[in-house]
């Protein structure tokens, strides 16, 4: 299996580093170069969703046609506090599609967010039942980048292990975070959701590194999705 990762920028260096947290033996290796652009527009015929190694819970494909459209709320209920989102159904209908459908699922149900990074760039991750960086939903999905990604604080974003390996994790960005534009945006995180995310961010990691399980744990009870 496969570990959904993040990049992240140390001494002006950009690394690759795997999306699990981290017990300190980590190895970085040099950034894969960004994908070709790509058009977000949904691909004629639907959305193709593909068959995946890593299914850790069970869970069917979402619909190739997405069932939402616009402006969509959501919820993610922690057991740190409320999350609220806007998704962006039109910007990346696949994206939303999918994690609506793994909402409506309760594949998000009771699932901890393995990673916190503090450092270089600012993210909570979430979206692997297994908590472990490898796991996913069994399915694979294509990236939805327009090439002028920017990942503010405030943004909701896929986690891959490379070009078009979406499948369930994503990133929370709680403070502005220099990433190339390699992550599908699909929303935004409101201003309450913002400071539950700072509160969790200044405790810090378990082992106090820059990169780790967020200290006291962060599990998502549920998605709801509008």
């Amino acid at each position: 299996m496969t570990r959904a990762t993040l990049p992240v920028l140390s001494a002006a260096l950009l690394l690759a580093l795997t999306g699990c947290a981290g017990g300190g033996d980590e190895t970085p290796e040099p950034a894969a170069s960004a994908p070709a652009q790509q058009d977000a527009a949904q691909e004629p015929g639907g959305c193709g969703y593909e068959e995946a190694p890593g299914g850790v819970r069970e869970v069917e494909m979402p619909p190739e046609e997405p069932e939402v459209a616009g402006a969509v709320d959501a919820v993610i209920a922690t057991d740190r506090g409320e999350i609220g989102l806007t998704l962006d159904a039109d910007g990346a209908p696949c994206t939303v599609g999918s994690f609506a459908h793994l909402a409506g699922s309760g594949y998000f149900d009771d699932t901890e967010c393995h990673r916190l990074t503090t450092e270089g760039i600012f993210v909570l991750q979430c979206g692997d039942p297994s908590a472990t960086g490898t796991g996913g939903p069994g399915y694979r999905f294509a990236d939805e980048l327009t090439g002028q990604e920017i990942y503010d604080a405030g943004t909701l974003a896929m986690a891959n292990a490379g070009p078009d390996t979406n499948g369930s994790q994503f990133f929370l960005v709680y403070e502005d975070a220099p990433l190339p534009p390699d992550y599908t945006v699909f929303g935004q995180i409101d201003e309450a959701g913002l400071q539950v995310l700072r509160t969790i961010a200044e405790a810090g990691t378990e082992d106090g590194g820059a990169d780790g399980r967020p200290s006291g744990g962060v599990v998502i009870e549920g998605v709801s999705i509008g």
